[in-house]
């Protein structure tokens, strides 16, 4: 069984692969907006004090996705 898991549960420094995103129309929209794809490459990069936002390195630019957005996004690490 693959090892698929909410983009949340990464930890510093952990690439993983963007696998499926279960999410509204809308927010699927924003997700692609943002370039969050099927096998985008996105690399944990670290939490904020209060744990929440997260901030992730996707496709060259740094960003930060809440928990509550970061759950929708289904990741299979790099191995």
């Amino acid at each position: 069984m693959e090892n698929i898991k909410p983009l949340s549960k990464t930890v510093k420094n952990e690439i993983s692969y963007v696998k499926k995103l279960c999410a509204s129309e809308d927010e699927l929209r924003r997700f692609f907006d943002l370039g969050i794809i099927k096998n985008t490459k996105i690399e944990t990069l670290m939490k904020s004090p209060s744990g929440d936002p997260t901030a992730y390195f996707i496709r060259g630019a740094v960003m930060a996705l809440r928990r509550e957005d970061a759950e929708k996004i289904l990741v299979k690490g790099d191995d």
